[in-house]
């Protein structure tokens, strides 16, 4: 990994508000998933208007504004992938978003963790480029700095079993060998995904607050890989529970946030 990337300057010489305007009453707090069928659903359920697009060179992404119980809420269809997933939320920042609740699939490195289970990242592994340009070097970064117990409160409330601990972020899915999956499960991580480290540097380098979760997919703690749920098309009605689930935290989150004002 090439540690002289970072450079602590927050302009460069192209930036998002060079060419991106604030717009007026832009949802501060948004909500997004990786999963194509997954958001459909959501927009399915909920109210909701078009509000903006963002653009990634082959792929224009809808914003919406969603009413849900009794809140408005941003969301959108997150990138897939380090680079443009963090491109597009300095986009979504410089339009105005302020809070995000960010959630998708990971693979599980723990065969005991079942299918759909929520997961709570505590710290990631950064193995994917994008994070080198927003923190210095370093094996891990901290994920989740705020709003990890409101979030824990509410699956407690709801009676959802979770899994917390450090999550392997990768930029090349298909380079997960053996070798290095039994690396990483010597150091603790439990599952991985391809963006968490990357967002979790670029939420500390802007000051903008996130709050990313998973729940499990696949399982590459065994001999063979097993896809289990991984494809959009099945367990559709538990996936859409966890929607829910992260729209809820989202309206919580963003009454606390109000709460923190008042004080």
């Amino acid at each position: 990994m090439i540690t002289e990337s970072y450079d602590p300057s927050p302009t460069a010489v192209i930036n998002p508000e060079d060419h991106i305007a604030r717009i007026p009453e832009f949802p501060e707090v948004m909500v997004s998933c990786f999963s194509m069928t997954s958001f459909k659903k959501i927009l399915e359920h909920y109210p909701h208007e078009a509000i903006s697009s963002v653009t990634m060179a082959n792929l224009e992404i809808p914003l919406y504004r969603i009413f849900y119980k009794g809140e408005q809420l941003g969301i959108f269809n997150a990138y897939v992938g380090a680079p443009g997933c963090v491109g597009i939320l300095e986009e979504l920042v410089a339009k105005g978003m302020r809070k995000l609740v960010l959630y998708g699939t990971c693979g599980v490195l723990d065969a005991s963790i079942e299918d759909v289970a929520i997961l709570i990242p505590t710290s990631a592994v950064r193995d994917e480029g994008t994070s080198y340009h927003y923190a210095e070097a370093s094996e891990e970064i901290l994920v989740n700095p705020r709003g990890k117990e409101l979030f824990k409160h509410l699956l407690e409330k709801e009676q959802i079993t979770f899994h917390e601990g450090k999550v392997w972020t990768t930029d090349a899915m298909y380079r997960e060998t053996r070798d290095t999956l039994k690396k990483r499960q010597a150091a603790g991580c439990i599952c991985v995904d391809m963006e968490c480290s990357a967002v979790a540097a670029f939420a500390a380098f802007r000051k903008v607050e996130v709050f990313h979760f998973f729940y499990a997919a696949d399982n590459l703690d065994s001999d063979q890989w097993e896809s289990r749920s991984l494809s959009n098309h099945h367990k559709l009605d538990e996936k859409h529970t966890v929607s829910e689930l992260a729209l809820t935290f989202a309206t919580l989150w963003m009454d606390s946030n109000k709460e923190d004002k008042r004080v």
